[in-house]
């Protein structure tokens, strides 16, 4: 008799979570149609091309078909390495990032944390609005921007600064020295609205109990900062800086190429990975070694963030990423 009522429990148990769990896929829909474009665009963008991957270790040979070449191994990675600028351009890749690392993680804090203080809720709303706006302008639009500064005839900084303070003008397309200034601000500039909203959301989701308690221990606004705001951005912080040094060695190609309008006379200064492998294919048409530099920067970037993570994972285990 007992076994016969368990066993009729646990049909019963058995249906109604089947039931419930329906329910649940039910309610939840219009999220799942809502997350539908963005699911399609991840497979088509990331995904489906992995199969071009194959074209790294073969030899380009259309009248075999695209993905039919014979098997070179390594050999379309040399290019990356076997000529006098190979130094150059690791270097100014893995700078650059480094750079904009620690100087944007920096600077988007320190806004964010005074946006934090604006107490007009329209007012806050108005300033986020005005800093995204940046982050959605594509790069072309952008290096069309720069050059309305920076032209060496018509440009706003030449004609409308430094000719009034009787300063000579300055050549910024044939001057490298300049240009990691540029490309840091540029780059600060063009993405701050990104790093302010992620910032900002976690911000707004710190009960405000906390400050009201501290406010009433007496602690200044620095302690408050110090010992509330801080500790609890520290998992955005952390999740930021683990995916910028997966992109270590990529670059934006825009902000390298696109900005600095190709001038030769840059190129000591503005050659990255991606910017050089761009220009060995307009020369050579090899599609074969464009898709090396795309696996050679993956598997860099790939293994960087797993060092990355059982770094956190060491000193910090419930901020990892896997």
């Amino acid at each position: 008799m007992y076994n016969v009522e368990t066993e009729q429990n646990v049909k019963i148990t058995t249906i109604l979570t089947t039931k419930k769990k329906k329910t649940n896929f039910m309610q939840f829909i219009p999220l799942y149609v809502i997350a539908l474009p963005a699911l399609i665009y991840l497979i088509i963008n990331n995904y489906m091309p992995l199969y071009g991957m194959k074209l790294a270790f073969t030899e380009l040979d259309y009248s075999k078909g695209v993905f039919n070449g014979d098997f070179v191994g390594l050999e379309n990675f040399k290019f990356l390495f076997s000529t006098s600028d190979a130094w150059i351009m690791i270097r100014n890749t893995v700078l650059y990032n480094l750079l904009f690392i620690v100087f944007g993680t920096a600077f988007s804090l320190a806004i964010a944390l005074l946006f934090n203080e604006i107490m007009s809720k329209a007012a806050r709303k108005f300033y986020q609005s005005a800093t995204l706006i940046p982050f959605v302008i594509s790069m072309v639009i952008v290096s069309y921007l720069g050059f309305a500064f920076l032209s060496n005839e018509t440009g706003f900084i030449n004609n409308s600064i430094l000719k009034p303070l009787g300063i000579d003008v300055i050549s910024w397309y044939q001057e490298p020295k300049y240009w990691p200034f540029i490309l840091l601000f540029v780059h600060t500039w063009h993405g701050i609205g990104y790093s302010l909203l992620m910032y900002t959301a976690r911000i707004v989701g710190i009960a405000r109990e906390y400050y009201e308690a501290a406010e009433i221990d007496g602690a200044t606004k620095w302690q408050q900062i110090r010992y509330i705001t801080l500790p609890s951005l520290k998992p955005v912080i952390i999740l930021m800086t683990m995916l910028a040094l997966g992109r270590m060695f990529s670059s934006d190609f825009g902000l390298f190429y696109q900005l600095p309008m190709n001038s030769g006379a840059l190129y000591n200064v503005t050659t990255t990975i991606d910017t050089y492998s761009f220009r060995a294919l307009i020369k050579l048409g090899d599609i074969t070694m464009a898709s090396a530099t795309g696996v050679f920067q993956s598997i860099v970037g790939f293994i960087l963030l797993l060092l990355a993570n059982a770094a956190v994972r060491k000193f910090s285990k419930d901020d990892r990423l896997f």
